[in-house]
């Protein structure tokens, strides 16, 4: 996943039903002394709308809590689109523009307290380790750099097929990859994580080796290909939200045709598109375990 220089300010077209981090705030810079709890925070996504719905299909949104001891105020951290799921994996197709239109940034939310209701109802709130306020502070460096550098959310997974061992396209960039990279670095700091099990949502898609498209100016361009312009338009056409059961069902069965019968599947990835060629079992929802990390430096003696 390509890092870039800056984040582009977000076009006034994308629009949010629900306001991205409507309470975060800056984070905080914690005593060198203080000793801070971190914890794993997990919970369906969209919990709050559909209660545990989308936690018996393992769509799980991930988060990280702190605690400081010396003042006793509790935090949450986590990295999500900024104008939900849906814009972030599929583009507008707008009147009067040839491409198609994406709004698709992630960023990281810091903000103050941890909902415990939230993340324990029908979710995972516990313990994972235990840093200074030193450690906090680099972390909390380590963040800006990640948030002004990684900003464009991806939903997908590609992969040659279900095995283990298979070779991966493309790699997600969501929620739980974040906390990963977070745990990661902490643990690069000196954090000594404990030996419990922790599974993440992965959502893949399975292809044979992806085609090169171009990017969007060399695809919707005034030099570019109309005939692979039109094709990418109309593969996203049936993805747009929709008013009716019944214009979802015929759009349902217009993707069913171009994914799973013939085989396609368009994916726009670092700012540009590849042609997927989709084989069995074109998609799947796992829940699989990755170990919290090991680190690479001494622990500062927490």
């Amino acid at each position: 996943h390509r890092r870039f220089d800056y984040r582009p300010k977000t076009d006034p077209y994308c629009q949010a039903r629900y306001t991205f981090c409507p309470t975060g705030s800056a984070i905080p810079v914690m005593k060198e002394d203080d000793v801070i709890e971190v914890y794993r925070l997990q919970a369906p996504v969209w919990e709050f709308k559909y209660g545990d719905l989308l936690g018996h299909l393992k769509i799980i949104h991930d988060a990280v809590g702190f605690k400081s001891s010396l003042t006793g105020k509790n935090y949450t951290m986590e990295w999500y689109e900024l104008f939900q799921l849906g814009n972030c994996t599929f583009p507008h197709l707008r009147p009067g523009m040839d491409a198609p239109f994406w709004c698709n940034q992630g960023a990281a939310c810091f903000y103050e307290g941890i909902d415990d209701a939230h993340w324990k109802e029908n979710g995972t709130l516990v313990l994972v380790t235990t840093i200074s306020g030193t450690m906090f502070n680099e972390m909390a460096k380590w963040v800006k750099y990640d948030n002004e550098t990684g900003i464009y959310y991806e939903t997908w997974t590609v992969q040659a097929s279900p095995d283990k061992q298979s070779i991966v396209w493309f790699d997600a960039y969501e929620c739980s990859k974040f906390i990963l990279r977070t745990y990661q670095k902490l643990a690069d700091l000196g954090a000594v994580f404990k030996k419990i099990q922790t599974n993440y949502t992965s959502i893949i898609l399975f292809s044979g080796e992806p085609i090169y498209l171009g990017n969007e100016t060399s695809i919707f361009g005034p030099q570019g290909n109309k005939t692979l312009a039109a094709a990418v338009r109309d593969f996203y056409y049936p993805f747009k939200p929709h008013w009716t059961v019944g214009e979802f069902f015929v759009d349902l069965l217009k993707i069913i045709d171009r994914v799973i019968l013939n085989h396609q599947f368009y994916l726009f990835y670092n700012l540009e598109y590849w042609f997927l060629p989709m084989k069995f079992p074109y998609l799947k929802i796992i829940y699989e375990e990755v170990p919290l990390p090991i680190g690479s430096k001494t622990s500062f003696g927490v």
